[in-house]
């Protein structure tokens, strides 16, 4: 008779936490964020033989040294906020919005189409209103389209956003050629450079100040309609189960497509941003980019509008910071990337401690 062999309890165990509180998870970022500067220090100090602190001076110098770097920074964080709102109802819904690259392109192409075709007929205050409209209207239309596909036949919405990417990127390459200015220069140019018709005006005596108050507006708005409307609650219900928001009478394709039509509006809104309220200008790279980047604003933020304020902060800060650093301590790019890859990796590893815990051989799995 042989004796069935005893198996050891593994040494560390993975459990998902069933909740946290608050201060508790903010600790773990805050130490996540200290670790991280540590970490870069010994980075820098070990490849560089420059002093840390000094690194990390060039940084906040890069993103805040001067007022004009001060607003940019800023410009650029309401940017990537916009479009982090505008992913926020679509990945609630679990809905995997890739394509807010192509609904920026699209936004600031009838944004600039616009400017060209009504700059000067129309006065800029009403001009404003009806660009930021169209925007809003083409936006949703590119999010309708995959929304559709998924609604009705069931589609791989990451791909399908994902290629429409590509065919915004193809349009809006036949409309700087076609709007190119000097011809021959495979650029549209800055539009209404003279009369700046179509322009945001200054608000508050700033460049961006209107950048910000649409930005914030869209922030808390949107926050209140996840969180209070009834919308907002049949958008938790589809993104939790399918199944069960058809049990309680939601019209889960209705659901899809409508929030894809408000993700795409607002990715759109972004585009007439970009243009009428920064680059004045249209290009393959008007989007630069921060669809994607938008898509880890969202998530770590667990989609509350609030929360994306600070972390469309912190990476715009430290992607100015890498660009400040690389000049002035003669770093090549991949030296300053690695710094900023390194504190990321930190904070999106601290979302693994905040979600699960790890359990020593001999703990008990409901320990807190």
């Amino acid at each position: 008779m042989t004796q069935g062999k005893t198996h050891r309890e593994p040494l560390l165990r993975i459990a998902k936490r069933d909740g946290i509180a608050r201060p508790k998870a903010w600790a773990i970022r805050i130490i996540a964020v200290l670790l991280s500067l540590v970490v870069s220090g010994i980075f820098i100090f070990a490849v560089t033989k420059l002093n840390p602190i000094q690194v990390y001076e060039g940084i906040f110098d890069g993103a805040f040294g001067t007022p004009r770097r001060s607003w940019v920074t800023v410009r650029d964080a309401m940017m990537l906020l916009c479009i982090g709102v505008g992913l926020a109802p679509a990945f609630k819904m679990r809905f995997w919005n890739i394509g807010a690259e192509g609904q920026i392109l699209i936004g600031g192409i009838v944004t600039a189409g616009f400017m060209r075709a009504f700059g000067g007929d129309i006065s800029t205050p009403l001009l404003l209103v009806i660009m930021a409209v169209v925007s809003l209207l083409a936006g949703a239309a590119w999010g309708m389209v995959p929304a559709t596909f998924k609604a009705v036949w069931n589609t791989n919405e990451t791909l399908f956003t994902l290629m429409m990417n590509y065919v915004a990127i193809q349009l809006t390459s036949y409309f700087v050629a076609l709007w190119e200015n000097p011809v021959g220069s495979n650029t549209v140019g800055v539009i209404n450079q003279r009369t700046k018709d179509g322009w945001f005006p200054e608000l508050f005596g700033q460049e961006y100040g209107l950048n910000v108050v649409l930005v914030l507006l869209l922030t808390v708005g949107m926050f209140l309609y996840l969180k209070y409307s009834k919308q907002g609650y049949e958008i938790s219900v589809v993104g939790d189960s399918e199944n069960t928001a058809r049990y309680a009478g939601i019209n889960v394709k209705k659901v899809t497509i409508r929030t894809m039509a408000i993700s795409g509006a607002i990715c759109g809104l972004a585009g007439f941003i970009a243009v009428a309220g920064a680059s004045h200008t249209i290009s393959t790279s008007t989007a630069g980019g921060r669809g994607f980047t938008a898509i880890i604003v969202a998530w770590l933020a667990q989609f509350n509008t609030f929360v994306m304020i600070l972390i469309s902060f912190l990476l715009v800060f430290l992607q100015k910071g890498a660009i400040q650093i690389a000049s002035q301590f003669n770093l090549n790019d991949y030296a300053s990337n690695i710094i900023t890859g390194i504190i990321l990796f930190f904070i999106l590893g601290s979302e693994f401690f905040i979600n699960y815990r790890i359990i020593l051989r001999g703990g008990k799995e409901g320990a807190k």
